[in-house]
């Protein structure tokens, strides 16, 4: 079996079979030329989560939407939830794509956390990560393959820019979103770990 197609499944968190989530996917690839489509429509689908999904941080919300189709509905997500989103987008229009993770410092009160990101499999580039966290002060995470554009370098001691892709999201994360009872809850309790495990 081509090792790219466990990149390509449908599961209950990344349901691109919802036909909300379908429907979504079909109207952001609608206009995308058909030379080098997957990467045109790869970078329409991440700007349209990273810029029209809020971040619940920004919104200060609870953010307890997890699945592909919950997130859509919610209109607002963690990273990880954007994260879910965007590879539900993706593969709903046949693109590989995979979960990935940094380990970053918390803003102001200390502390690290993890931090969603995609990593998209692009025909004349191989993998390559985005970051539909959303845009802010500070923050310009964008789609310029080859290179990557995240939103945060790991260049701070304890940082980690872990190099695994996941076919599927971390079982801590989706524990962590569907705890998720108010925002305060949510940023105080934000998972951490040193090191990656399926």
């Amino acid at each position: 079996m081509n090792e790219l197609n466990n990149f390509l499944q449908e599961s209950p968190v990344i349901d691109f079979h919802h036909p909300e989530v379908m429907a979504k996917s079909q109207e952001l690839a609608k206009g995308c030329s058909d030379t080098n489509a997957s990467e045109e429509i790869a970078r329409v689908c991440f700007e349209w989560v990273r810029d029209h999904i809020q971040h619940s941080g920004d919104a200060q919300s609870a953010g307890c939407a997890c699945s592909a189709s919950d997130v859509l509905k919610a209109g607002n997500g963690w990273c990880f939830s954007k994260s879910h989103l965007l590879v539900a987008l993706l593969r709903a229009n046949n693109i590989p794509a995979a979960f990935c993770y940094q380990r970053v410092r918390k803003d102001h009160i200390g502390g690290f956390t993890l931090h969603g990101l995609v990593s998209i499999h692009l025909p004349d580039h191989g993998w390559y990560r985005v970051d539909p966290r959303g845009n802010k002060e500070g923050i310009d995470a964008q789609f310029t393959p080859p290179l990557e554009q995240l939103a945060w370098p790991t260049d701070h001691e304890g940082e980690l820019d872990f190099t695994e892709r996941f076919a599927e999201p971390l079982g801590i994360v989706c524990e962590w979103i569907q705890s998720n009872i108010s925002y305060q809850q949510a940023k105080d309790t934000l998972p951490d770990v040193k090191e990656l495990t399926k």
